[in-house]
């Protein structure tokens, strides 16, 4: 009795050993690309860079999703990861330049959109981290929801539907709110065991969250 005990622990200090350094390993290289997305997103608004076309950001990110799901489990899942997220922020430049100057009030909404997405990533997070929670049943809700707003966002972005284009900002506010908890929760429980991965998830989380906040609070505060 007394062996099965030791056994049972010692296989317990061990997957709590390498669940905390997923979680480190996840939470560092989530600093590093924010850092280096932000970079390029500086990058982008210092050359004056334009929008560029939502269908070919699609390609691309998808493209560089692929590539990062591909290498993950070998030092090519680190460039594939900067590649992805310096991508995204380089894509994010022109878009908060044109917050700042189409709105008279552009700056505030963009540090308030920026501030929100941090409160609620850290609120989240340590939620779901304290609690120790089991949020793997909203899997099968976030893959339907998400999927359903990002067809919504096609069909609105096709067919110019502002009203639409609201109703999947909000959509996908919800949806990166629970796919937030849902991920560290996999990360805390053992259920994510790949740090480049669920590095992925979260800023993708992160992004989206950030640009539909951006979106919302543009719209309701253009005077």
């Amino acid at each position: 009795m007394d062996r099965s005990r030791v056994a049972y622990a010692s296989v317990s200090e061990v997957s709590a050993l390498q669940t905390n350094k997923v979680l480190r390993n996840t939470y560092i290289l989530l600093s590093g690309t924010l850092l280096f997305s932000a970079l390029m997103a500086g990058v982008g608004i210092a050359v004056n860079m334009p929008v560029l076309n939502p269908f070919l950001t699609l390609a691309v990110y998808f493209g560089l999703l692929f590539a990062t799901a591909k290498t993950r489990n070998s030092s090519l899942g680190i460039v594939s990861v900067f590649a992805l997220t310096g991508f995204m922020g380089l894509t994010l430049g022109p878009i908060i330049s044109l917050y700042v100057t189409a709105l008279p009030n552009g700056s505030q909404v963009v540090m308030t959109a920026l501030g929100i997405t941090g409160v609620t990533f850290l609120g989240l997070s340590a939620y779901a981290i304290k609690s120790g929670r089991d949020f793997s049943f909203m899997g099968g809700f976030l893959t339907v929801g998400i999927l359903g707003a990002f067809l919504l966002g096609i069909v609105a972005l096709i067919f110019n539907m502002p009203t639409l284009s609201l109703a999947v900002s909000a959509m996908f506010v919800l949806a990166m709110g629970g796919l937030i908890l849902y991920q560290t929760s996999e990360i805390v429980r053992g259920g994510e065991t790949n740090y480049i991965m669920a590095t992925v998830t979260l800023y993708v989380s992160l992004y989206n969250l950030f640009t539909s906040l951006l979106h919302l609070l543009g719209a309701f505060g253009d005077e």
